[in-house]
């Protein structure tokens, strides 16, 4: 038994990153469209906010995490399992879900074939979680997780004190990826626009919410720009946020409350559409 697949890529449907078993397909031009979304349509395509869809290939050695309702379509001898062990697991992974505002199950998918997921038009960040594990794992933002390698751990990490969580504007929780595998992100903004700060038993302070991704080894902490509250209310800067440590951040050029992606909340409508918002 075989299967081909043809027409995935052609001068339209472009891989634009590819990393192990995973790539990134773009719709160079969505002509998929209602005449009445058509201008709109061309102008996002002219700023790059395009279709953007995950291949999977599975083999005896690939397995894939995904996130919950990210599938569109699977060939081959391909079988998916909720990635629970038991009872206990089960309630360990609904509070988890619950504290990061992830889904509880994160289906796991095995066999020899290919998955496809859901169009959005978010970008699509590919990461080596292994890069990340040596510093102890990934953590990130809500809502960025897509997919993994099935060997990837996916973990919850609680802040070091609670001033992170209540002065931050942060979750006191974040999922957090450890081992070894790719793993694809939705970001609001493109791979080539983030800025990558490695701290070797250094500072990185942040007068905003602009990192997405950091090592889990890093401690992070909300303080004041000055020693007192008066130097803190003249210099204009108030409160930011520390990463103090050995490890690596991600940053956006935007903060993350700030950046104009719900611009596109409104695309294409109809069957197929691509989501517009991170789950």
């Amino acid at each position: 038994m075989s299967v081909e697949i043809f027409n995935m890529e052609n001068y339209n449907r472009v891989v634009v990153e590819e990393m192990e078993n995973f790539k990134v397909i773009e719709c160079q031009k969505d002509t998929s469209v209602a005449p009445e979304n058509a201008t709109r349509e061309y102008f996002m395509g002219q700023m790059h906010v395009r279709r953007r869809q995950i291949v999977i290939e599975l083999d005896d050695d690939h397995s894939a995490i995904l996130q919950s309702g990210a599938m569109q379509w699977i060939v081959g001898d391909v079988e998916a399992t909720t990635g629970i062990k038991g009872v206990g697991d089960f309630f360990g992974k609904k509070l988890k879900g619950s504290l990061t505002n992830e889904t509880t199950i994160k289906p796991e998918y095995k066999g020899n074939g290919v998955i496809v997921l859901e169009p959005t038009y978010k970008y699509i960040i590919l990461q080596d979680i292994g890069d990340w594990s040596k510093d102890g794992g990934m953590v990130m933002e809500d809502g960025m997780f897509l997919a993994c390698d099935g060997d990837i751990e996916n973990k919850v990490a609680m802040r070091k004190n609670l001033s992170s969580a209540a002065l931050g504007n942060e979750g006191l929780f974040n999922l957090y990826l450890k081992g070894d595998g790719v793993a694809a992100l939705e970001s609001n903004v493109p791979q080539d626009e983030l800025i990558e700060v490695y701290l070797e038993d250094d500072v990185l302070k942040l007068d905003g919410n602009f990192a997405i991704c950091w090592s889990k080894s890093l401690n992070f902490t909300v303080e004041r720009s000055s020693k007192s509250l008066a130097g803190s209310a003249m210099n204009g800067e108030g409160l930011l946020n520390v990463y103090r440590g050995t490890g690596r951040v991600l940053l956006s050029p935007v903060a993350l409350t700030d950046c104009l992606y719900h611009a596109t909340h409104n695309g294409p409508a109809g069957p197929g559409a691509p989501r517009h918002e991170g789950r």
